[in-house]
């Protein structure tokens, strides 16, 4: 018997592919929505399609016509999208929205927005609970306009509950800008050694997709007006990252430490590069929604790399990645810089 009609928004991404698959394996009839209205290969052949653009003035009211069970949205952002989601209280049962951690502000105010600032790097508790301050909500950043998104929707209250997933670094297949790739390429290339900021100790939670996927899964079936975190069972240290794309790819780098922070042309620099530790407390949702995780970062991490090595096949990096390419920029595989500063180290030495 049905659980009941999830509708998907962002389908054909990286969590809206895995979202789909744990709906229908746990009995929903799901309708995968997406601008392009493809379908993932993995997909039940009852699973539903559709090509709707959100942004466009009323498409997602109409689309989802006389309502749904639950409304699973991978893409929303700010004060637009709230407004979007709210009006279809009553006709929506419940809602699972995924914000992100980047929402997150220290004591001082400092968060992920103020990290090119002088002294400007969070310093947040370990973990961090649910219950930590934000930053304020407002249009001009990706985590302003996520923290106006959660305000707006949780103050639907009981006419729309939304449960609200804050997650880690994302990875998995079919990601758009996977961090995996710093290390993936450099074994490709044949780089004998990377070089790795603040002694390779930095910490930068991350969630692979499955693991949000049950999350989605979970709140689906206990609807609720609530925020939670969503994050790996483990936080490795971005030199163990290193060390398990190694192990992946049978292959094995030597790692050169810098204490500090990267130099200024970006030596040492990697996508989890931070001088202190981002680590989520997933208590609340083992306790409020009993979840319990999939997979951890070690085991999913062969898929990963294979699926990136896949992508690199035949291809420059910039054109498989271009949304790496506009995060992090061409110096992330700088090695006429990064070899330079190595001669420069082994002569110290």
């Amino acid at each position: 018997m049905s659980k009941g009609h999830a509708w998907v928004l962002g389908a054909t991404g990286q969590i809206g592919r895995a979202a789909v698959r744990s709906l229908v394996e746990d009995g929903w009839e799901v309708t995968a929505a997406s601008r392009g209205g493809g379908r993932d290969g993995s997909w039940d052949a009852g699973v539903r399609t559709a090509a709707l653009d959100r942004d466009e003035d009323g498409a997602l009211a109409a689309a989802i016509g006389g309502g749904c069970d639950v409304l699973v949205d991978m893409a929303a952002y700010g004060e637009q999208h709230a407004r979007q989601l709210t009006a279809l209280a009553g006709r929506v049962g419940s809602a699972v929205v995924v914000s992100s951690g980047a929402v997150y502000a220290d004591e001082h105010g400092r968060s992920f927005d103020t990290q090119g600032e002088p002294d400007g790097a969070p310093r947040y508790p370990v973990p961090v609970p649910e219950s930590q301050a934000t930053v304020e909500p407002g249009g001009a950043t990706y985590a302003t306009r996520k923290v106006r998104l959660e305000r707006d929707l949780l103050a639907a209250g009981d006419a729309l509950p939304v449960t609200l997933l804050r997650a880690g670094a994302v990875h998995g297949p079919h990601c758009r800008s996977p961090r995996e790739l710093y290390f993936v390429k450099r074994v490709l290339d044949g780089r004998a050694r990377r070089v790795l900021a603040y002694g390779g100790s930095s910490r930068f939670h991350p969630v692979h997709c499955a693991n949000v996927a049950e999350l989605i899964r979970l709140a689906a079936l206990r609807p609720g007006s609530r925020v939670l975190n969503a994050a790996d069972p483990q936080a490795p240290t971005v030199a163990e990252i290193g060390a398990a794309v190694d192990a992946a790819l049978g292959h094995s780098s030597q790692t050169v430490l810098i204490p500090g922070s990267p130099t200024p042309q970006g030596v040492g620099d990697t996508p989890w590069s931070i001088p202190h530790p981002v680590v989520y407390d997933m208590s609340a949702a083992e306790r409020e929604l009993g979840y319990r995780p999939v997979t951890g970062y070690a085991e999913s991490l062969p898929e990963t790399v294979e699926w990136i090595a896949g992508q690199l096949a035949g291809r420059d990096w910039t054109e498989a990645y271009p949304e790496m390419v506009r995060a992090y920029g061409i110096q992330l595989f700088d090695y006429a810089a990064e070899d330079a500063w190595l001669a420069h180290h082994d002569q110290e030495r």
